[in-house]
């Protein structure tokens, strides 16, 4: 079994014959997650949007890594409502392991939703992989979400579509994944309010993709 530790997104495509959509709402699933309209937050959710990132603004280019998890990241996944419930599990710097055509995948996603309860996860449907204000040389944030997209894909087994979320710096991008088929979507910089919000309203709708589609 070939083992691998550093891929590349190009040098994966290659090996497993994936194919990569970039042209955002060219898939029927890319198009229903982006499709949403920004949220109404309530005061509490304004306060925190509000401090979160008035913080972002000013110093996301000089966070470190757990900086940028931990002081914004995180209040925005809190108001994204899919940190947990009683229908899903979701787990920080999770491991992920497992054989795809002849190769042995190993990959720890930054964050990570599924089916599961309490500690235990069963099968995964939301990857997420974050790096600092630029992409690391020695780490291809893309090729890692579709490592786990693959690990994902035998772990389930269930021929379900697969989600995700890349962040380099203030730049976020959304996967779908259905089969061997990618798609990603255009740039949403968070450093703008309007992108901010609009990911949020993203993420809020994976949660209901979750519950309604995937869970059942």
């Amino acid at each position: 079994m070939a083992r691998k530790k550093e891929w590349r997104e190009g040098e994966m495509i290659l090996t497993f014959e994936l194919k990569k959509i970039d042209i955002p709402n060219e898939t029927p699933l890319m198009q229903e997650w982006l499709g949403v309209e920004k949220p109404i937050l309530t005061e509490w959710e304004k306060h925190i949007f509000d401090k979160t990132y008035n913080k972002g603004i000013k110093k996301i280019q000089y966070w470190s890594e757990e900086n940028l998890k931990m002081q914004f990241i995180s209040p925005i996944l809190e108001l994204s409502n899919i940190l947990d419930s009683d229908t899903f599990v979701s787990f920080f710097d999770r491991s992920l392991e497992g054989d795809y055509e002849g190769y042995h995948l190993s990959v720890k996603a930054d964050f990570v939703i599924g089916s599961g309860l309490l500690d235990f996860m069963k099968d995964p449907y939301f990857h997420f992989q974050e790096y600092k204000p630029q992409k690391n040389p020695s780490g291809d944030p893309m090729a890692q979400i579709l490592e786990a997209f693959l690990i994902a894909q035998v772990q389930n087994n269930n021929g379900k579509p697969l989600y995700g979320c890349e962040i380099v710096g203030g730049q976020w991008r959304f996967i779908t994944m259905q089969d061997k088929t990618y798609c990603v979507s255009k740039h949403f910089d968070c450093t703008d309010r309007e992108d901010l919000l609009q990911i949020i309203a993203i993420l809020r709708k994976f949660k209901d993709i979750l519950e309604t589609r995937l869970l059942i």
